[in-house]
């Protein structure tokens, strides 16, 4: 990190969107952890591919506030500093709408979102593969995995070579543990169809 990276840094105050992201602490997730728990990662993965814009760093915090709190007064977002009107709306952006399916939340955001929903998108979707490590649903997991390909690759491609690399192998990693999976479940039924006869 060069001097000047670390003097943008330096002003930045993530602890009041920590405190706000604590309202996702009791939302579990299918891959096991806590809604919470998942804000302050995705905020890891900007950092570790070297994303210092506050405002990305902020949203990330919060991505799913809006979203997973139904009754989420959005006056404490919009109140903590000079930023949180720009954070505001960058959450929203990501926020899946109540009228939208999944194949158009994430094809708005691939066609028309600002170059820092797509890279807080991926950064989110690196997140949500690294946690697909811990679901045992083939079908969930080949679903995911579908979906990260036609959607999230694209938005990758046009925003960081680096987080797509990771996400192509992720997918190709959860692909084989599926694989696997329904190998072992067909290997039990023959196995107690045998025993059965």
């Amino acid at each position: 990190m060069t001097t000047d990276e670390m003097l943008r840094l330096k002003g930045t105050h993530l602890a009041p969107y920590m405190q706000i992201a604590t309202y996702l602490i009791g939302k579990s997730r299918h891959g096991g952890g806590n809604m919470f728990r998942h804000q302050i990662d995705t905020m890891s993965i900007l950092v570790d591919y070297g994303y210092i814009d506050s405002i990305l760093l902020k949203a990330a915090i919060v991505h799913d506030v809006i979203e997973d709190i139904p009754d989420f007064n959005h006056n404490l977002l919009l109140s903590i500093d000079y930023e949180s009107p720009h954070v505001y709306e960058l959450v929203r952006e990501v926020t899946r709408r109540h009228e939208e399916t999944k194949p158009e939340f994430l094809t708005r955001i691939l066609e028309t979102g600002s170059h820092n929903a797509k890279v807080l998108k991926v950064a989110d979707r690196i997140s949500n593969m690294v946690s697909l490590g811990f679901v045992n649903s083939i079908e969930f997991v080949s679903r995911y995995s579908d979906e990260t390909e036609r959607f999230v690759f694209p938005m990758a491609r046009m925003v960081d070579a680096n987080m797509l690399k990771e996400l192509s192998d992720l997918v190709e990693s959860r692909r084989r543990f599926a694989a696997d999976l329904a190998k072992i479940k067909t290997e039990e039924i023959i196995l107690d169809t045998i025993d059965f006869i």
